[in-house]
Order: structure tokens, then C-alpha cells, then sequence
């Protein structure tokens, strides 16, 4: 929590190699724990105003208590990713522009839509509870794209991509995409039977996948991953998830 979150875990030390190999797998539950205080908000808010514009204001809500939260980490790492990517420059000018403190205007754009379709996304899954576990599970399965992407090459030395990149072995990383493919089957046969369940596996695999792509554009273009490509991965990966349920699951009840 003292490393992924805001939230004060009355810790001290140093972050060195092996702290953050072991703090890394822990990355999907920290996912679960701002999840459900996302999903709280959402569902106090939805509770309370069951209108659309209520719906939009608690999904609002909730994406900015899980910002809070984090400290801005992931959507720093979004804008800084979007303006060296989206330069064009080789990879050595592309890494400079992503250290400096500012941001340009593809960092700006990226941040900007990013943050409208993670909205307008949770707002549109219609039933409030089945929203709850929507906005749960794409903070998971962003970060579980997280734990696979160090399989990944750090591009420079130093920083947080450095501590992490290549940190995992292939079991532990397949291990929590496994976990979290049963966890979401169990959920989807739970709530709606074979059909959500295999829809909801779906929704998880688009959001990998989004993950997987960023990953191979990284390595391309700046020879490995840096702390704010991996930080972009979560976002990436969570767009794509409730994209992905917002867009096919109305007719199952309106939910993954």
C-alpha cells in the first residue's frame, strides 16, 4: 500500500530489488482493495439517485476516489507515456520528453479521454450492482496486466521500471492470470450463468490485451518498459474492460 497507494501503511525502509519483486505480485489486490472503495462510492451515490445523471456523478465519483487514492501514479504515467509515444522521436528522444515534468499536449488529449470513457463506461453498465463489480474488476485486471508486462526489459536503468522489469517468473505471472480468469468465470457463473461468465472472460482477455499491445509498442519503440509505461498499463487495461461491458453486456442483465 506505502508503494501503489496514498493509503498510509506505517512502513519505513528502503525500495530495493527484492522489496519490490515481492511487492509487485501484490499489485492485483491492491487492485481489489481500491476497487471496492470505488465500488462503494459508486453504489452510495447510485443509491441515493438512481437517475442517469446520478449514475454519472457516482461513476465520476468513484474514478476520482481511486485517483485520490493512488496519488495521480497511474494517470502521470498515462500523460508522460502518450507524449513520448505519440512523438514519433527515436527512443532516446522519446525517453527524455517522458522524464520531463511537464506535459504536452498528447499526455493533455490522452489524459482528457481517457477519463471521459472511464465515466461514460461505468455509467452505462445499467444494473448498479453488476456497475459495482465492473469497476472491481477492471482495477484487478489492470494491474494483473501489470505483473505480466514484467516480462518485459527495463529501457534505462534506474527508476520504477527498473526495480520491476523482469522481476516475476513465468509461473508467478501465469498464475495470476489464472486466478484471475477463475475468479472472473466463478463471478460471471454466480451472477448470470454460462453465458455472463463466458462474456465476462472476454471483457478480461480485452483488457490483457490492451495491456499486451502497449507492452509490444514499448519494446518497439523504446527497448523496454519504463515505470510510466508500466503505470499506463493499468489504465489501458481498465479502458479497454469496461469499454468491452459497457458495449455488449445490456441484453445479460447489464453487467460483468
Amino acid at each position: 500500500m506505502s508503494l501503489f497507494t496514498t493509503i498510509p501503511a506505517g512502513v519505513s525502509g528502503m525500495l530495493d530489488d527484492e522489496v519490490a519483486a515481492k511487492a509487485i505480485l501484490w499489485l492485483p489486490g491492491i487492485g481489489l482493495l481500491l476497487g471496492a472503495i470505488g465500488g462503494g462510492v459508486l453504489l452510495a451515490v447510485g443509491t441515493l439517485n438512481t437517475t442517469g445523471p446520478g449514475r454519472l456523478l457516482g461513476a465520476a465519483l468513484a474514478v476520482a476516489v481511486i485517483a485520490v487514492l493512488t496519488g495521480g501514479l497511474h494517470l502521470d504515467g498515462l500523460a508522460d507515456t502518450a507524449d513520448g509515444l505519440g512523438s514519433r522521436r527515436p527512443a532516446d528522444a522519446a525517453l527524455e520528453i517522458m522524464r520531463r515534468s511537464d506535459i504536452g499536449p498528447m499526455g493533455v488529449g490522452a489524459l482528457v479521454l481517457v477519463l471521459l470513457i472511464q465515466v461514460a463506461a461505468v455509467a452505462a453498465v445499467p444494473r448498479l450492482p453488476l456497475a459495482v463489480a465492473a469497476l472491481a474488476l477492471a482495477e484487478v485486471t489492470g494491474r494483473v496486466s501489470v505483473v505480466v508486462a514484467t516480462s518485459s526489459p527495463a529501457a534505462r536503468p534506474g527508476g520504477f521500471g527498473a526495480l520491476v522489469a523482469g522481476r516475476t517468473t513465468g509461473a508467478e505471472r501465469a498464475l495470476t492470470a489464472g486466478v484471475l480468469a477463475c475468479a472472473v468465470a466463478a463471478a460471471g457463473l454466480t451472477a448470470g450463468g454460462p453465458a455472463l461468465a463466458v462474456l465476462g472472460l472476454a471483457a478480461t482477455l480485452a483488457g490483457l490485451l490492451a495491456g499486451w499491445l502497449l507492452q509490444r509498442a514499448a519494446r518497439r519503440r523504446l527497448g523496454g518498459m519504463t515505470g510510466d509505461v508500466f503505470v499506463r498499463f493499468h489504465e489501458m487495461s481498465e479502458i479497454s474492460r469496461r469499454g468491452f461491458c459497457a458495449r455488449n453486456f445490456a441484453d445479460l442483465g447489464g453487467g460483468c
